[in-house]
């Protein structure tokens, strides 16, 4: 089974060569927010490398992203500053009071999303069930809780 992958840039502008879409599952728009409001699943822990096929998602969808905030440890690098497709964003990188699962991210105004951060190494079949709980609007786990029942 293939885990969820959604993109709104059919047109590829601006995407570098080789720059696959975001693999992605997100809550309806019309529920409300749970802890976490759906799963990405990265290909690698190089956030500079990854950011821009997620951002292309939200930037269409959910307004512009100025910001995010990760764990520090949870990426192999820790960039302030991130060229996505079209702008930059900034990064806050926390030690603690973050999941290490979780990725926050901010657009213009108050819009904040919380995603669980599926581990790039994970299974197909682990990520998927991973990203369709986290987009079930009938559940309301965090991302801790969903890792630690691997989305069973």
């Amino acid at each position: 089974m293939n885990a969820p992958t959604a993109h709104r840039d059919p047109a590829g502008a601006g995407r570098p060569a080789g720059y696959p879409p975001a693999r992605l599952a997100l809550r309806p728009p019309t529920f409300p927010q749970g802890p976490v409001c759906g799963a990405w699943w990265p290909r690698t822990t190089d956030l500079a490398a990854e950011l821009a096929s997620l951002t292309d998602v939200f930037d269409v969808s959910h307004g512009r992203v100025t910001r995010v905030a990760c764990q520090r440890d949870s990426w192999q690098s820790q960039p302030r500053i991130l060229p996505v497709t079209g702008h930059t964003v900034t990064a806050t990188w926390y030690t603690s009071g973050l999941d290490p699962h979780t990725i926050r991210l901010f657009s213009y105004g108050a819009a904040r999303w919380d995603l669980l951060v599926v581990p790039p190494c994970s299974e197909g079949d682990t990520a998927a069930r991973l990203m369709t709980a986290a987009a079930d609007p009938a559940l309301r786990l965090d991302s801790a809780a969903l890792m630690a029942v691997g989305a069973v």
